[in-house]
């Protein structure tokens, strides 16, 4: 199994999961799904994690992600580095 590295960022919170690969159009669906269970963004996360099977692991700045979900405008983008 292929694992997917997500950076989650916002205003309150910079959050990295781990799960297994999707593509950017599957991530904005799980994105879309999972908004519609948090009450806020903070919740997002945690969200992903029940429904889609991801684990949060410890933040690290210098990590390199496949995806960057910025909850602040809901821009989802995979960085170049």
């Amino acid at each position: 199994m292929i694992n997917i590295l997500i950076e989650i960022d916002g205003y309150d919170q910079r959050v990295l999961l781990t799960g297994q690969s999707c593509s950017l159009k599957q991530l904005r669906q799980k994105y879309k799904q999972a908004k519609k269970y948090a009450s806020s963004s903070t919740e997002i996360p945690k969200v992903m994690c029940e429904l889609y099977q991801f684990r949060q692991i410890s933040y690290e700045e210098e990590v390199k992600v496949t995806f960057v979900i910025d909850t602040d405008t809901d821009r989802i983008y995979a960085p170049t580095y």
